[in-house]
């Protein structure tokens, strides 16, 4: 794991993943489709693009507070990360910074939007790392469309996309309100745009398990991400906690080589 890998996995601890593809999401697009008859076309392009409305039900307004351990070829690292979550009046912000022992503060990002009928309603999302420029991702409600400051592709929009900061979120609204649904097996879908493509994410629900955090011991709801079939790419690992409000307690981002960034919550302050 490159250091700029570092810091890419760091952003889904603020959630969510901005590690590079090895091809944009349109060129995989167009290589599912080549082939296909009418049918299949149509089925890959709802399960490229899927937009569900499901009940939600959003935690209260919190600060989160995470320690960071991590390895990047073979050498240990340190660090933390703040999540402020706020929520009211038909609108949301999740902003995040993230630092490292030496670097000092290598990743900052936001989301902010709406909340509507599927939920959590991105407007923008913006993220700065660590010596480079920033990048915005709109999306425009007016035009029905995902641009990016940072390429040239947009996505239209459906209902229910999010960003790579918004979409645990969203994935822990639904399990608020949907706790019944969310049984080992399961999977949960979004589209999710990040700096300049978007694409699906799916979460599968392994199991129940504790979790070890700065506020003790606490029983989790563990999913998993896995990188698609055809992309190398990160796995990435969700504890949420129906004991704590169903925020995240653990994020863990794994490489094929062995290189990770472990994310666990130290402390939350209710807002």
């Amino acid at each position: 794991m490159t250091t700029s890998n570092t810091t890419a996995a760091l952003l889904l601890a603020a959630a969510v993943l901005a590690a590079p593809l090895p091809a944009p999401a349109a060129q995989r697009r167009q290589a599912a489709a080549t082939g296909a008859d009418a049918t299949s076309t149509t089925a890959a392009a709802a399960s490229e693009h899927p937009s569900v409305r499901r009940a939600f039900s959003l935690p209260p307004s919190a600060q989160l507070r995470y320690t960071i351990q991590a390895r990047q070829r073979s050498l240990p690292i340190s660090g933390d990360a703040v999540v402020a979550w706020q929520t009211g009046e038909g609108k949301y912000s999740i902003s995040t910074e993230s630092h490292a022992v030496i670097f000092g503060k290598i990743l900052e990002n936001r989301s902010e939007g709406l909340v509507d009928g599927y939920g959590l309603a991105p407007v923008t999302f913006y993220q700065k790392r660590f010596r480079k420029d920033p990048s915005t991702t709109t999306f425009k409600r007016d035009s029905k469309t995902i641009v990016f400051t940072e390429g040239d592709d947009s996505y239209p929009l459906k209902g229910g996309e999010q960003d790579r900061t918004s979409a645990p979120w969203q994935l822990l609204a639904q399990a608020r309100a949907n706790p019944e649904r969310f049984k080992p097996g399961t999977e949960w879908a979004y589209f999710v745009a990040g700096s300049h493509d978007a694409e699906p994410w799916v979460f599968k629900v392994v199991n129940q398990e504790t979790v070890h955090t700065g506020q003790g011991d606490v029983n989790a709801l563990h999913l998993v991400k896995a990188p698609p079939p055809d992309a190398q790419g990160q796995q990435v690992d969700l504890w949420l906690a129906p004991s704590l409000e169903w925020y995240p307690v653990r994020i863990r981002f794994a490489d094929a080589d062995g290189d990770f960034v472990d994310q666990t919550l130290d402390k939350i302050s209710r807002k």
